[in-house]
Parts: C-alpha cells; sequence; structure tokens
C-alpha cells in the first residue's frame, strides 16, 4: 500500500493479480470506448478559480444525504461480481465504507446475500434492477425493506442488454465457462486462485448472484444466468410507479442523463438521482454526467442529485458538486483496491480520495461543501479565448 498513492495507482497491481478475462471485465466498456474515455476527458474541460487568504483550518468534507451524515461526499458504486474480483468481494466494500462513514451501494447483481452484507454494515444502500414483471419487483421491494435497507437505487439505463465485444475479446463470459483457457489463467494468478476463487467455493461453494430477485439466483455457470438481466425492453415509468407505492424510503434512479427524464422523475415522486452513464458500460458515445449535470440539477429542484461514472480524484469530485451534485459514487478503483487488498485496500481507496477533498477545500479557499458553485469553475475553452493578443 505504501506504493499506492492515489486510486489510479490500484490498477497495475490489480491487473497483475487478476485473470486476463476478470480484469478485462472491469476495465472495458461498450464498442469503441467512446464514453468510458470521456468521462475522464470531462473534467479537463473545466478550470478551477481558487480564493486566497481565507481561513480554511476548520474546513469539513461531510455531507448530508437523505437525513444521514457521512464524512466524504462520495460513496462506492455498484458493481456486479465483485465476489470474483476479491474473496467476499461485496463485504470488503460495505464494511471498509461502514468503517470510513461513507454510502455504498451494493449491486443487485451481488455475489452475496444483501441480508448478510445489511448485517455486517447496516446502512448499506442497495441497487436493483427493474424486474421482468411488476410482481419480479414488488418481491424484491419487499425483501429489500425486510433487509433494513436504508436507500433503495433502482438502475434505469438497462432496457436492453449492451454490445460488450471487449468481454469477449478479453475471455469473459456468463455464464462462466470452466475450460483449459480458465484454468491456465488461475495456475498463472496464484494468489487469485487461491485466495479468492478457491477459498470462495471451499467455504461458500459455487457462487450465485444472490440479490436479483427475491430469492436466490443462477450460479456463474448456469446456462441461463443472463435471464435474471435481460427482458426489459417493455418497461416504462409506469414500472416505477409501483416501487414508489411500495417504497416508503428514499427512492433514487440511477443512469438518467435526460433534463426531461428528471423532470419526469421528480413528478413520479422520486427522491434522488445519480446521473450516470453506468462507466461508459451502456451506450456507447453517451454524454458524461459532468456535461449534462447542471442542466438536470436545475430540472430536478429539490431532488437529491448525485453522479457517478469516471472519478478518479479529489479535483473530479469538487467538479461536480460545483456544478450541482451533491455527493458522487467511485466504481473501478474500488473494484481494483478490493482486489489488491481486500478491506485495507479499500479504506486506503477510501482514505486517499477523502485527503485528496480535503487538501483540494483548502486550495479552492472552502470550509463546507456548500460553499462551492460554478462560479468557482470556468470552462477551459474559454481562456483560450482570453488570452491577450501579443504585442508584436
Amino acid at each position: 500500500m505504501r506504493k499506492i498513492l492515489c486510486l489510479d495507482d490500484f490498477e497495475a497491481p490489480a491487473r497483475r493479480r487478476l485473470p486476463a478475462p476478470l480484469f478485462g471485465y472491469v476495465s472495458g466498456a461498450t464498442e469503441t470506448n467512446a464514453s468510458l474515455q470521456g468521462n475522464r476527458s470531462a473534467f479537463d474541460a473545466w478550470r478551477f478559480v481558487p480564493q486566497v487568504l481565507v481561513n480554511v483550518a476548520a474546513r469539513s468534507t461531510e455531507v448530508t444525504l437523505f437525513g444521514q451524515r457521512y464524512s466524504a461526499p462520495f460513496g462506492i458504486a455498484p458493481m456486479g461480481a465483485v465476489g470474483l474480483m476479491a474473496y467476499r468481494g461485496d463485504l470488503a466494500l460495505a464494511g471498509a465504507a461502514q468503517a470510513a462513514g461513507v454510502p455504498m451501494v451494493l449491486s443487485g447483481s451481488s455475489l452475496v446475500r444483501l441480508e448478510e452484507v445489511l448485517e455486517t454494515a447496516p446502512g448499506t444502500w442497495f441497487q436493483a434492477y427493474l424486474g421482468r414483471n411488476p410482481d419480479d419487483t414488488l418481491a424484491l421491494v419487499q425483501r429489500v425493506r425486510a433487509a433494513r435497507v436504508p436507500v433503495l437505487v433502482v438502475t434505469v439505463d438497462s432496457a436492453v442488454v449492451p454490445n460488450r465485444e471487449n468481454n469477449l475479446r478479453s475471455g469473459f463470459r456468463t455464464p462462466l465457462r470452466p475450460d483449459l483457457r480458465l484454468l491456465w489463467q488461475g495456475l498463472t494468478h496464484p494468489r487469485w486462485a487461491l485466495g479468492t476463487f478457491a477459498q470462495t467455493l471451499l467455504r461458500h461453494g459455487m457462487p450465485h448472484f444472490e440479490n436479483a430477485g427475491a430469492g436466490r439466483g443462477a450460479p456463474l455457470v448456469a446456462r441461463d444466468v443472463t435471464r435474471d438481466f435481460s427482458g426489459r425492453e417493455h418497461l416504462d415509468w409506469s414500472a416505477l410507479a409501483e416501487i414508489r407505492s411500495r417504497w416508503e424510503g428514499p427512492l433514487v434512479l440511477k443512469g438518467v442523463l435526460h433534463p426531461q427524464d428528471a423532470r419526469r422523475a421528480r413528478a413520479a415522486g422520486v427522491d434522488g438521482l445519480i446521473v450516470s452513464n453506468h462507466g461508459g458500460r451502456q451506450l456507447d458515445g453517451a454524454v458524461s454526467p459532468l456535461q449534462v449535470l447542471p442542466q438536470i440539477a436545475d430540472a430536478a429542484g429539490p431532488l437529491t442529485v448525485m453522479a457517478d461514472s469516471g472519478f478518479r480524484r479529489g479535483t473530479d469530485v469538487l467538479k461536480a458538486l460545483a456544478l450541482g451534485a451533491q455527493a458522487v459514487f467511485v466504481g473501478r478503483p474500488m473494484n481494483y483496491a478490493a482486489a489488491v487488498g481486500g478491506p485495507a485496500g479499500v479504506a486506503h481507496a477510501i482514505g486517499l480520495l477523502q485527503a485528496e477533498v480535503r487538501a483540494d477545500m483548502g486550495l479552492l479557499g472552502l470550509n463546507r461543501l456548500s460553499e462551492l458553485g460554478p462560479h468557482h469553475l470556468v470552462p477551459r475553452d474559454a481562456l483560450a479565448c482570453q488570452v491577450p493578443a501579443s504585442d508584436h
């Protein structure tokens, strides 16, 4: 951990530790990776305007979301199959998040039962996909309520299975297919084979998608494993209305990029939005959340606006907050951190990012995150237009 000084530093050791198909699944996106790359370049389109000689000795990184106080304005995004990357990876993420006082969203395609995660880390949020029929969805909502999940996040950008040809190129497939290539990957990555995969099989058996519905989902090797994550083409806003009528707690939509959808969510009684292009893993070429945050925040009105996709630095977090978000969620780097160091790796990642946020607040002249606003940013292109003419 001493050599890991920022979130990006987790990627190289994760690449070495994980079999190539698994690393490819986490790192890749869809088609040309245009949205994946655009998520990072969007941050570079903005420059800070700091203020000086401000007493920032008492600055705080705390933020309140849905009545709960958190130690930092970021959390851990929902990520599927983390239990393949790290032993009991969902527990590693949730436990580290709770210890650090930041939110964590358990994925609907996770491999550890949500009840076990909530018992270990009370306060963990849960992310669900809309079921193929209303009865499936409402049964899952009932299960989530019984587990005392405080915030329900519904992902709405996954009506159609995207073209993830990058997964096929790297050798990742669902269902998991034990073959000579997979055997070779295990032999050439012994730390993963023994520390994660073998330990999981010996102690818990073949991993299942535990939280896709009201009951236990299919095992990783089942031929119909994709059944629980497809067949949603017919769903519309009426499906959300059914959830709202049964779920009394905070309801968040994840995957919103259009202001009109933000207005419709507001009218539907949603409590929050996560502006997201799914980390570039759905529609290739979709806009970056940072590019539409101001319009979404304006359309959302009193809703809690959050964002994910591409966040790596404290400056990334603060730019999103200045443009209208109240918090952000980090995905891939936390996955890599769990693969490299388990709970300790995730705790280190959280600590690094929080330290960056705190330092950057001081450099901006801020004591509270609520002081951030659009006046702290200018577009990079606007600066280029203001360069004074040469005397020559």
